[in-house]
């Protein structure tokens, strides 16, 4: 929940389900349903609102679109649909944005939808020869409905909701920072509805007001700040919002909410916290951009000490192809939304991409974009296409693709990715124990040896979707071999039980030792040790496990209290050759079950054979993951029942 508890009750609360008797205009799915909706008083206009009139046949001229203005168009080919979306009813409900286009829950409490305001207000103010909205009055009409119903969900306190009516929305509250003061800007640059700036700008203070109060614990959890991406995202908007009107007192807050944020949002671990762990794709997609914003409207790179730990964790948590294809991560100890994989090349259509910006200060961030080169030649190809441009579907209309726009990029050279790509630690160097530990109880352990790279998680999970135990098995000539899953006990490295449980779906408490566990000697500094022994157990003490992690590759030893089925995402290619023990071949995609002692991946010069000691019926099931855009590796589950007692080799040869 994204909730402050700063909750004070608005001004007035209108009942939803009292819309029902205004008639099938108000056209609500919800009315009947008695909640509140928070609303500030009646719409400021009424009437019917002319509807925008949609591009003439065949769309926009892609040659006449700047390259990196190329993003733009499929909103222009939208644009006509999102704003006739928007309520005219002569009801409360004026202004809202129907059509499912952005966030959910798509109701009409939901501050989070009327963000679009963005997407209409960019091209109803802005010069361009392909955009013929630009003073288009039906537009201007409709966005002034949708800031109208924006600042009717305000809370008297400067809050808005997202889930419920009565929430006081972290997340709401900080992208109507953004969205709000940077619509601002762009109306009176403009000079456009005057009176709307104006309420524009005392929600804003209000907004800020309360977003920057040192005691709402909502926002500024006195540990670690929670949602990093938030918060960054409201500084970013106050930001925005200051260099528009500034306020001594509310800059001063600024400054010290930025330090604050830069203090206790990230872990000892180099990762931004989302929500309380580790989370490679919101770090990377979402909140470099709003550093990026920051560092814009303050004039300096004040956070950059804070991006440079986190380019040093993502260069552990990530690990590329040896054939190009892109980085693997370490999906599954991740704590909201998976990255299972980064393409080498990306589309255009990325709001990562404005973090490239940083990676001219920060070198080890460009192994995650794309290079100029490719950039330039995609966005050639997209502009030679005789194809029409696409629309976009509703719930991807994301407007923070083109608010990103304005502030630039710095795709890295071909030459300098391949460069920040050697100096990956798992490419650099061939031998290392690294333990990143957080406060938490959370250890995230990367071990490179000269056949393998392996990824980890033990300790607290920071909630139910992180998998503990062993995460990525990679080859630094055949790479990724085993990749465990997130938020799934059927896609994961782990012990099964009967039950369908895993071990990864429990905390598990880890012990560390300079050689096997039965007799090496607990170890705290790493710099020394050879092989690395650990030792786990479930909470529950229903499996215990213990690894051996050599040059060669590793050995897991598993007890349990039932028997147990060791599960094992083996990463297979169309060119693989998987052979079970008695030599005959398991087909890439295709389900099979073989009495065997082990089977061996061959791609190219490297194999790696499992071993398990005893033929047992083992079974091999395709799933629907699949890495690149390519789609060839696609992850395979090998189940090997083991009893209550198992023993499997993982050997790298050639």
């Amino acid at each position: 929940m994204s909730t402050s508890p700063l909750a004070h009750p608005p001004r007035r609360a209108v009942l939803l389900g009292g819309l029902a008797t205004i008639g099938a205009a108000a056209g609500s799915a919800l009315a009947g349903i008695p909640f509140a909706l928070p609303a500030h008083g009646a719409p400021s206009s009424a009437g019917p609102l002319a509807p925008v009139s949609p591009l003439g046949a065949g769309g926009p001229d892609r040659s006449a679109f700047e390259p990196a203005e190329q993003r733009f168009a499929t909103f222009l080919v939208t644009l006509a649909d999102i704003a006739n979306d928007v309520d005219d009813s002569d009801t409360e409900l004026r202004g809202f944005v129907r059509g499912g286009w952005w966030r959910t829950p798509a109701e009409p409490f939901n501050a989070r939808i009327s963000e679009l305001v963005y997407v209409l207000a960019w091209f109803v103010t802005t010069e361009r020869t392909w955009n013929p909205y630009r003073g288009d009055p039906a537009l201007l009409a409709r966005l002034d409905a949708v800031l109208d119903y924006y600042l009717r969900l305000q809370h008297e306190d400067g809050s808005w909701p997202e889930y419920e009516p009565q929430e006081r929305s972290r997340a709401a509250t900080a992208f109507a920072l953004g969205y709000l003061s940077k619509v601002l800007e762009h109306l009176r640059s403009a000079d456009l509805l005057p009176q709307r700036r104006a309420s524009i700008t005392a929600a804003l203070h209000a907004a800020m007001t309360w977003f920057l109060d040192p005691a709402n614990t909502g926002i500024w959890q006195p540990d670690r700040v929670e949602f990093v991406n938030q918060p960054m995202a409201g500084l970013a908007g106050c930001v925005k919002a200051l260099a528009l009107d500034p306020d001594p007192r509310l800059s001063a807050s600024l400054r010290d909410r930025v330090a604050y944020l830069a203090d206790h949002g990230q872990s000892p671990a180099g990762f931004l916290y989302e929500p309380r762990g580790m989370d490679i794709a919101y770090n990377l997609n979402v909140t470099l951009s709003e550093v990026i914003e920051i560092h814009d409207g303050l004039g300096h790179p004040v956070l950059l000490p804070l991006v440079r730990r986190l380019a040093d964790w993502l260069g552990y948590a990530n690990v590329p192809e040896p054939d190009g294809s892109g980085l693997i991560s370490f999906a599954s100890g991740a704590a909201r939304t998976p990255m299972y994989f980064l393409d080498d090349a990306t589309t255009d259509f990325q709001q990562r991409d404005l973090g490239s910006v940083l990676s001219e200060r920060v070198p080890p961030l460009r192994p995650f974009y794309t290079t100029a080169q490719d950039r330039d030649r995609i966005r050639a190809d997209w502009a030679a296409s005789e194809e029409p441009v696409p629309a976009l579907a509703p719930g991807a209309v994301n407007p923070r693709i083109p608010a990103n726009i304005g502030y630039g990029e710095h795709y890295p050279s071909r030459r300098a990715k391949d460069l920040a790509l050697a100096q990956m630690p798992p490419v650099r160097r061939r031998r290392f124990t690294e333990l990143r530990t957080d406060p938490q109880d959370q250890y995230y352990l990367f071990v490179r040896r000269p056949s393998h790279y392996v990824q980890a998680f033990f300790g607290t999970r920071p909630n139910e979707v992180v998998r503990a135990g062993f995460g990525l098995l990679w080859h630094p000539r055949g790479g990724a071999f085993v990749h465990g899953g997130q938020n799934s006990n059927t896609e994961c490295w782990a012990s099964v039980l009967p039950n369908g449980g895993t071990d990864g779906a429990s905390n598990l408490t880890p012990t560390f030792y300079d050689g096997p566990v039965a007799d090496g000697h607990v170890v705290t500094d790493f710099s020394g040790v050879g092989d690395l022994g650990i030792a786990w157990a479930t909470t529950g003490g229903n499996i215990t496990g213990a690894a051996l992690l050599t040059d060669d590759g590793l050995v897991r030893e598993i007890s349990a209290t039932m028997d147990a089925v060791e599960q094992i995402p083996l990463v297979l290619m169309p060119s693989d050759d998987l052979r079970w023990s008695d030599g005959t071949r398991a087909e890439y995609g295709t389900a099979a079950t073989a009495v065997a002692t082990s089977a061996t991946l061959t791609r190219g010069d490297v194999s790696l054979v499992i071993d398990w000691g005893t033929a047992v019926e083992v079974s091999l099931t395709p799933t629907q993951r699949t890495y690149f855009a390519d789609g060839r590796r696609r992850a395979h589950m090998l189940r090997v029942p083991h009893g209550t007692a198992g023993r499997i080799t993982y050997t790298f040869t050639g």
